[in-house]
């Protein structure tokens, strides 16, 4: 998931960054309302984790802008704030979900996957991404750290089968079904020959590498360290 909190607290808020980082999640962080409504206007995020009182734009006018806005991503208010008229209102504002301070991490991350799968069933997956790697399925469009990344429609075809199954030991013999439909060995190294492609054009003009070859299994790909 890729998650924005708004949290005033940083020590909250690096408490919670770092939780969601070791469960392979991604989260951004900005202090203020207004830096949240900026953040979930111009990116996309899985769910939005927000404290109701926020300097300048408190959490409750920050839903209201975004649902008037049209912005759909799943919210959490995470706030001391817990009376029953303000759990009512908060839900009322636009909030999906309504966790109270001290919270415990497990739960939230509960609440959290909760969410994603909730939403999850009505949105349609249109892009990829893998820490800096970002593929957009409907452009056919491939992007690294921000950089435009051109693919041949079989190079595109298997760095798709790595994204979905990020982290996951992907064999010869399943990228040659998946990617190339072959169900026999065709005795040649076509794999190889594009795997090396491929590292080519979104490893090697980068700092750090993703695609991982695993000796004897296969290859994974991994966000990059």
């Amino acid at each position: 998931m890729k998650i924005l909190i708004v949290e005033d607290d940083t020590t909250t808020a690096a408490y919670i960054r770092s939780g969601l980082g070791e469960e392979g999640h991604e989260a951004d962080h900005t202090p203020t309302g207004i830096g949240g409504l900026e953040l979930a206007c111009t990116r996309d995020y899985d769910v939005l984790v927000i404290d109701r009182m926020l300097p300048g734009l408190d959490g409750l006018s920050l839903v209201r802008a975004l649902r008037s806005l049209g912005r759909s991503t799943p919210a959490i208010f995470l706030t001391a704030v817990g009376g029953v008229d303000d759990r009512v209102e908060g839900l009322e504002a636009g909030a999906d979900d309504y966790l109270l301070k001290p919270f415990a991490f497990s739960e939230l991350l509960a609440r959290l996957n909760a969410l994603n799968r909730r939403t999850a069933v009505h949105r349609e997956e249109v892009v990829l991404r893998v820490g800096d790697l970002e593929m957009d399925l409907i452009g056919r469009r491939v992007t690294r750290a921000g950089c435009e990344i051109e693919l041949q429609p079989r190079e595109f075809r298997l760095l798709e089968y790595l994204m979905r199954n990020r982290g996951r030991v992907l064999t010869r013999t399943m990228l040659l079904e998946r990617v190339w439909e072959f169900h026999f060995d065709p005795k040649t190294n076509v794999v190889e020959t594009h795997v090396s492609r491929l590292r080519s054009k979104i490893d090697r003009p980068f700092d750090s590498e993703m695609i991982h070859t695993v000796r004897g299994s296969g290859y994974v790909l991994n966000a990059a360290a």
